[in-house]
């Protein structure tokens, strides 16, 4: 923890997909049989969806291109065969890291599972603060690989959102990872 810093910069290389993995797994992986995970939600609505983005080359094992992750398998579903940088570095008002990076997690939410349970004001409130739940265990775990990330919200929702072809879910956070450069 003490060494945990927000770091924009990256050394050239990919991501090895067994980080990726854990990475994932700190982000939103189960931990019992009972599929409780690794970041707390408020009475286990778990509105967060993941979804992973590879650079060209980014991950060896991987194509290039806009990946969810499937906590109760830990697993990838390809979502789109583009790679989406460019875009989204555009989107998040030209945050050169966001389109540097090899590989990048951005955090969404779908408000109505939590509200369905508590209500709306509890959507709009209780989802964010599981993004940074989970946030803080991607910086946690970025750490303790030695990787560099940091902490990406300034964005344009609506542009994140057609980039990423969402429907019903809303743009959170990205967390663009890649070698450390110090």
């Amino acid at each position: 923890m003490a060494a945990r810093r927000s770091r924009r910069e990256f050394q050239s290389g990919p991501i090895e997909l067994g980080d990726v993995s854990q990475l994932l797994w700190a982000a939103q992986g189960e931990t019992d049989a009972d599929g409780h995970r690794a970041a707390p939600s408020a009475g286990a609505t778990y509105p967060l969806e993941v979804f992973c983005l590879v650079a060209r080359d980014g991950v060896p094992e991987l194509d290039a291109g806009i990946y969810r992750y499937r906590p109760a398998s830990h697993s990838l579903v390809q979502v789109g065969s583009e790679p989406v940088q460019t875009e989204l570095r555009a989107a998040s008002y030209d945050q050169a890291w966001v389109e540097e990076a090899p590989v990048a997690l951005l955090i969404a939410g779908v408000e109505e599972r939590t509200a369905r349970e508590y209500g709306a004001r509890a959507g709009e409130l209780y989802v964010p603060m599981e993004a940074g739940h989970v946030g803080e265990n991607i910086h946690l775990q970025v750490e303790s690989l030695g990787l560099a990330t940091v902490s990406v919200g300034g964005f344009e929702d609506t542009a994140v959102a057609d980039v990423m072809g969402f429907e019903d879910e809303r743009p959170l956070a990205i967390y663009p990872i890649g070698q450390r450069a110090d």
